[in-house]
Parts: C-alpha cells; structure tokens; sequence
C-alpha cells in the first residue's frame, strides 16, 4: 500500500503522513521546502517500519500535476491514496501587488488540485480500486473580506470535490473533501501564545484531531465532513451580520 502526500513536509500533511504510515503505507512525500521535505522523510523512516520517497517540487506552477503524476508513474508507481494538503494562505486587502500571490493560490488551490484529481483518479478508476482527500476549508462557507481568495478557492474544492465523488464512486474510488475549522499549525503564522490559547480553548483543534477524522471518513468514502462544532455555528453566525456591519468591521481589522 502507498500514499501520496502533498505539503507533507510539515502542519497536517506532515501528521497525514504519520498516521498512514502508523496503517501501514509507504508514502511518497511532496512539498516546496526541500530542508524540510527530507528532515520529515528521514524521521518517518526512523520512526516506522516503511518505505518514504520524497519530492522536491513547486505545486503552484501550472503544470505541477502533470509533472507529478509522470513522476510518480515512472518512479513509485500509483498510489492507493493521494492525500491533497499543499496549500497557503494570507489575510488582506487585495491590491495589484498580490496579483502574482492571487495566481499562485489559484493555482495550487484550484488548478493543481482538480489536475490531480483527474490524473490520479483516473487512472484509479481504470484500476478499480484508490482514494482520494481533499483539503478544503470551513472558510468556503465564510465568503468575507481579507480572504477572499482563499474562501473561494476551498468553496471550489469542496463543490469539485463532491461532484467528482459521485462519479468515481461506482468505480471502487473514494472522493472525500475536509472541511476543517481552525487548525494548529504554522499556516496561519499566530503565535505561540495564541496558538496554545486556542487549543486550551478548543477554538483551534490539533492536527492529530482533525487527521484521525479525516483518514476515517476517507476510509469510509464519505463526500464531504466539516468537523468541529464551530463548523456549526461561525458560518451560520456570520452569514446573519447585515452587510454594513460586515464593512464597518472590515474597516476597523485592514
């Protein structure tokens, strides 16, 4: 059994990675901090009693996904998993100056992602058997100013994604889309302080929380899990602030 790992290199790709292996799974690691990349691949060989390949690649070029999946195919074979986690995040105003960050996180969040999808799921299909994960976010409820493009880059990848899973499903191909709430890990750079705030108040959940859920509804080929209780109730608290409200706060926050 094998996995593929996106941003395995560190935050939830890194603990996806450690619990597949924990299953059982060799796992081909990919990320964009090559130091990083090997220091994780070296410990998880330490630390369980499998096969880590790792690969130093961008996936925010536009034809990261085809150059992966060639990789992949001549190197290490398919997958039995494909775990898509690679992703970024920044909270502003838009300007002309993001526009190069704005493509990049089109492109890892959107482009790379449904490439993936359809590179590797096929070729699962033809296979009959293989699973698919999909990060998306709670934010893709939350449309709000100052991450407006990361709201809806993870809007797409959950609709994408639970659209495709019915396609592929009656293939033996699960599709699952995750869509966390607040996570502790360095993509959204707060402090320690903060951070450890956070979790003590269960605001923030680990990444060990979030990933055993994952993995197990991927194992059960669920379409979409949101978990976490504030999953419940910030989206559909935001969603009743009146418009001028919304604007007066984001006033205050740039």
């Amino acid at each position: 059994m094998k996995a593929l790992v996106t941003g395995g290199s560190s935050g939830m790709g890194l603990e996806f990675a450690r619990q597949l292996a924990g299953r059982g799974y060799d796992l081909i690691l990919v990320s964009n901090r090559e130091v990083e990349l090997k220091a994780a691949a070296a410990c998880l060989r330490d630390q369980y009693p499998i096969q880590v390949a790792d690969h130093f690649q961008d996936l925010a070029e536009p034809d990261a996904a085809d150059r992966l999946y060639a990789w992949c195919l001549e190197e290490q074979g398919l997958p039995d998993v494909v775990v898509n986690d690679a992703g970024m995040f920044f909270f502003k105003e838009l300007e002309t100056e993001d526009l190069d960050r704005v493509q990049a996180m089109v492109n890892l969040h959107v482009v790379t992602v449904t490439r993936i999808c359809l590179l590797f799921g096929c070729a699962m299909k033809e296979r009959g058997s293989g699973y698919l994960l999909n990060l998306s976010s709670m934010a893709a409820r939350i449309p709000v100013p100052g991450i407006t493009i990361y709201s809806a880059t993870k809007a797409y990848l959950k609709s994408f994604g639970r659209s495709l899973s019915y396609e592929l499903k009656p293939y033996g191909v699960g599709v699952t889309t995750v869509c966390p709430a607040a996570i502790a890990t360095p993509l959204y750079r707060l402090s320690d302080k903060w951070m450890r705030v956070g979790v003590r108040s269960g605001l923030i959940k680990t990444p060990q929380w979030l990933v055993r859920r994952a993995l197990r509804a991927m194992f059960h080929k669920r379409r979409v899990v949101s978990p976490a209780f504030m999953n419940c109730w910030l989206p559909a608290l935001i969603a009743l602030l009146p418009g001028p409200l919304i604007a007066a706060l984001w006033k205050k926050l740039k």
